[in-house]
């Protein structure tokens, strides 16, 4: 039987990552990427990065194809980066083709000095 950190480690294996500071360029060069938030609504309403689309994990895959088109590049977060790692792993399944997962999340994203919009 595997662990959450298992399926976690594994996905990671499978998926790019990126950092806060990458994203926080990419941005601010005007690089075009949704940008996918898919936290809980309840964390959410507490704070997201500016222009995020919000798709909760839980219903990500029903819902993605109709806000998001599989050839934009997608740059995924979370609370900590390992929710976004599972949700890159299976967008990638789902056949969208530019995806990475965020390391740090959105805590990273604060403390490496990115705004959060309320």
């Amino acid at each position: 039987m595997k662990t959450a950190a298992d399926l976690i480690n594994e996905a990671k294996g499978r998926i790019t990552e990126t950092t806060a500071d990458e994203v926080r360029e990419r941005r601010a060069r005007g690089d075009a990427f949704t940008l996918l938030d898919v936290r809980e609504p309840n964390e959410w309403a507490m704070g997201h990065i500016e222009g995020a689309v919000h798709i909760p994990r839980g219903v990500m895959e029903s819902a993605i194809e109709a806000r998001v088109p599989r050839d934009q590049e997608v740059v995924i977060y979370c609370a900590s980066g390992n929710r976004s790692a599972l949700a890159a792993d299976v967008l990638q399944q789902m056949g969208y083709r530019t995806v990475s997962s965020m390391r740090g999340g959105i805590r990273g994203w604060a403390d490496a000095g990115g705004e959060v919009a309320h």
